[in-house]
């Protein structure tokens, strides 16, 4: 069952929500709708769910147009980021609820549910109520009671969000896993940068009611459409240039770029992610730029180390890899030398 949205648009009161908004989930696809708060991310969902009307445009589930079709009839699976379970229901009440209001046979009903329960490892748990279970396993009967009418499509909005961090990271694994077995055409709203990268298939970046790219998370990441993905899609630094004689300068310092979109003594950006920038003791080249170390944090897979340049007043985020870390000695106050490995480049027509 494929998603096909066309030119939706949808305004509360004066304020303009979604604008002309097109993209399509291919049958069998995780799909992720990726932005911050505000971007319409939510309300996109929920059109297709069929819980919003658009003002415009149209929603296609394979060949039919679903659009006035109300959500029972659109036969989806809607899992929301606080559960929603019954409180005053057990484990298995919850899951059984939308084959009871389907009027399934009984013996079908307890068939369906513990094969769901099952799924999850959650069988031993089938009697108790929402109140005795952990958020991840409140997260997992949501969706297994998504699950149970056998939806053509499921829709998940900030399914992790209420979660800690690791109990996040979990589920996030799980989620995949539990897709490649079921292989329903999945949606998910996210904030979350590595959410969407971790799960999804493909990556719709949306701000202020716009979809600003459309691709598989290597496309997004490798190749940002504009300022906007490249600054959303993780930490990323930003360096005013001039433009000048095909080359782009940093005060004195030239810095590297694939292409000049731009014209001479046009000011400009330059992004580089953290790990595009490369540290050293000595100035080996004419890219390099002199900063002071202002805190290191070993933690993690990565050192991450925070610079300064004083000249220019430009804070710097560097990531570097433990090995590289100990070889070069950092410390606080250490003055030392960045040079990019990679840049980008886009017209300053966006600002944080």
């Amino acid at each position: 069952m494929s998603i096909a949205v066309r030119n939706v648009s949808k305004k509360f009161g004066v304020a303009s929500v979604l604008d002309r908004v097109s993209f399509e989930a291919k049958t069998g696809t995780l799909v992720a709708l990726l932005g911050p708060s505000g971007s319409g991310k939510t309300t996109l969902l929920r059109i297709i769910a069929g819980l919003e009307n658009p003002d415009s445009g149209n929603v296609l589930y394979q060949d039919d147009d679903v659009t006035q079709s109300s959500a029972r009839e659109r036969n989806v699976g809607f899992v929301f980021q606080h559960y929603a379970l019954f409180r005053h229901m057990t484990v298995f009440e919850n899951v059984a609820f939308g084959l009871r209001v389907r009027h399934w046979a009984e013996p079908r009903i307890k068939e369906r549910v513990f094969e769901l329960l099952k799924l999850v490892r959650l069988e031993d748990l089938a009697g108790r109520y929402p109140s005795q279970l952990s958020g991840g396993q409140k997260q997992r009967i949501a969706l297994i009671r998504a699950l149970a009418p056998q939806p053509r499509v499921i829709l998940l909005d900030e399914p992790f969000g209420a979660l800690d961090a690791k109990v996040r990271m979990e589920l996030r694994t799980w989620l995949r896993r539990f897709h490649d077995e079921f292989h329903v055409t999945s949606i998910f709203v996210t904030h979350d940068q590595e959410e969407a990268f971790e799960v999804a298939d493909q990556i719709v970046v949306m701000n202020q009611g716009k979809i600003e790219q459309t691709g598989t998370p290597v496309e997004v990441f490798e190749h940002p459409a504009n300022a906007f993905v490249m600054d959303f899609l993780g930490n990323v630094n930003i360096f005013p240039v001039r433009l000048q004689d095909g080359r782009a300068m940093l005060g004195k310092i030239e810095m590297p770029l694939p292409s000049m979109p731009m014209d001479d003594s046009e000011e400009a950006r330059v992004y580089i992610r953290p790990h595009e920038l490369e540290i050293d003791r000595i100035r080996n080249n004419n890219t390099c730029l002199e900063v002071k170390i202002l805190h290191i944090n070993p933690a993690g897979s990565v050192v991450k180390v925070r610079l300064i340049s004083e000249e220019y007043g430009l804070t710097v985020n560097v990531d570097v890899s433990p090995e590289r870390y100990a070889a070069l000695k950092l410390r606080s106050s250490d003055m030392v030398y960045i040079s990019p490995k990679k840049a980008r480049m886009f017209a300053p027509d966006y600002t944080i």
